[in-house]
């Protein structure tokens, strides 16, 4: 009997070691620019009934598309501003696709540019994506450099929904690879690869969770 149990001890300690050797060629060629990652942030938020919930609906609408508002939540947070299709800074809080909005990560004066690829709402659920973008052609000179650390293939949804009594938050990011490949890296080919993979690599979760919270009304933002 003891064979079979010591058998199954390698296989399986085999398959641990199989499996961080595998997760260590994935990063390592996510660094290189060769292959991308998927993730979702979310929270969530329960009321007493459906009635208080889609009142708290509405609000998490104007929320997520008061995007200088996510500026001022609390804590190390990045700086979020929107622009018009023509590179104009504006506080409006109904964005429409074609506009830009400029990413400053804590601690950097790095701008990252995305601009705004689709808009979707529904009577419980409301959404816009982004994707990594140039800077607006009015302030800049028009070349194809992608202004952000990621490529332009990778997304951003923010979404949020109702079921019920209960609100969702969520931050769905799809086809995460470096901008450190090519024309569309123009001169950030390192600073992306050092700001993807470290600076950014620290404070994701936690921008995105605290993000998620504030669209739920888990968290407000400073006064």
């Amino acid at each position: 009997m003891k064979a079979p149990i010591e058998l199954n001890l390698k296989e399986n300690n085999s398959m641990s070691l199989k499996d961080i050797v595998n997760k260590v060629k994935k990063e390592l060629k996510v660094v290189q620019g060769e292959e991308t990652k998927d993730k979702v942030y979310t929270n969530e938020n329960s009321f007493p009934d459906e009635t208080t919930a889609a009142q708290e609906f509405e609000r998490s609408k104007q929320k997520l598309f008061d995007v200088n508002e996510w500026s001022n939540l609390p804590g190390i947070n990045s700086t979020f501003h929107l622009y018009d299709n023509r590179g104009h800074r504006t506080t409006t809080k109904e964005p429409k696709v074609g506009y830009y909005m400029k990413i400053v990560l804590p601690g950097t004066t790095l701008d990252n540019w995305v601009r705004i690829t689709d808009i979707h709402v529904e009577d419980t659920m409301a959404e816009f994506t982004v994707h990594p973008s140039e800077q607006p052609k009015e302030l800049g000179e028009g070349d194809a450099e992608i202004e952000h650390f990621f490529i332009k293939e990778a997304s951003s949804t923010f979404r949020v929904t109702r079921e019920g009594n209960t609100l969702h938050g969520y931050e769905i990011g799809r086809n995460e690879g470096i901008n450190n490949q090519g024309e569309e890296a123009g001169e950030r080919a390192l600073i992306n690869t050092l700001v993807a993979e470290g600076g950014w690599a620290g404070v994701q979760a936690l921008q995105w969770d605290k993000l998620t919270k504030y669209l739920v009304h888990l968290e407000e933002p400073e006064e």
